[in-house]
């Protein structure tokens, strides 16, 4: 019996790979993208999931609470010196069209009465953002739908602009519900998939031949399916890859796209947040041909 067990277990540990194997890029990033199948990963997970216990929120997987007793080093950040915080799992609609059009189909969402709205002075010129509550059309002070943030693109000089409004993903679905019955916009525009490519009997013989001769061990999963390709995931934790990001209307030409983790969002908290800005980002220098 002892003698069966030793062989069992060693046919076991034959079938793990090595640390070596296992931390190669290709075979990481496709255990990454294997882990985001359900809930889609932000650009700093790596750094949050070594130092923060993690949740899986509205699609997401986002750190909760740090691991550590870090708390007086964020407040002492956030009073004295600078504190970065990740909000990129808030979800970004952009509107394109004409500026008298977004504005007066807008301004059935919202009310003077609450504070700014889309059309305040210092936030339609794009210098400030703004912030404000959403309301069903024409139903204000009732269905209220929650609070957003949003900044216009400052003025190029034609009549289009583009507006992006900041939400939470507990909200997206209902305020992209409403901004298109507000608009007309009905009819998606299509999503182009690239399709793969066609080839001849000769050339896909010469390719399984190349690959039988280079061919390595299948990575499959738990369930025995393939690993996903080496590719970064699009789409987000409030939509699937798949669905329609853009939606356009006929009658008021305005465009409604969905750019959900398309546009990274940070928060500076401190007093030293505009210096490592100035630090960070540098001005590029303006050549004119």
């Amino acid at each position: 019996k002892q003698a069966e067990k030793a062989v069992h277990q060693k046919k076991e540990q034959s079938k793990t790979k090595c640390r070596k194997a296992r931390r190669r890029h290709i075979n990481l990033v496709a255990e990454f993208n294997r882990r985001q199948r359900k809930n889609i990963w932000l650009e700093t997970h790596i750094w949050h999931a070594k130092r923060f216990h993690m949740v899986k929120k509205w699609g997401y997987c986002l750190g909760d609470s740090p691991t550590e007793k870090s708390y007086r080093a964020c407040y002492r950040a956030m009073t004295k010196q600078c504190l970065l915080q990740d909000l990129s799992y808030y979800c970004c609609l952009e509107l394109t069209g004409k500026e008298n059009e977004l504005l007066k189909q807008l301004a059935r969402v919202c009310s003077i009465d609450t504070g700014l709205t889309f059309e305040e002075a210092c936030c339609l010129s794009g210098r400030f953002e703004g912030s404000l509550n959403l309301y069903r059309a024409d139903r204000y002070p009732e269905d209220m739908l929650g609070p957003v943030t949003f900044i216009w693109k400052p003025r190029d000089g034609s009549e289009n602009r583009q507006l992006w409004i900041w939400m939470h993903p507990a909200l997206k679905q209902e305020i992209l519900r409403e901004l298109k019955a507000i608009f007309q916009c009905s009819e998606p525009e299509e999503i182009c998939i690239p399709q793969p490519v066609t080839t001849s009997v000769q050339e896909e013989k010469q390719l399984d031949v190349g690959r039988s001769l280079g061919k390595k061990r299948k990575k499959e999963d738990r369930e025995g399916e393939k690993a996903v390709p080496v590719k970064k995931i699009l789409g987000d934790g409030t939509r699937d890859p798949f669905q329609s990001y853009s939606w356009i209307s006929h009658t008021t030409g305005i465009v409604i796209s969905d750019r959900t983790m398309e546009i990274l969002r940070y928060r500076l908290i401190g007093p030293l947040s505009h210096s490592v800005l100035t630090e960070t980002l540098k001005a590029a220098s303006l050549q004119t041909v």
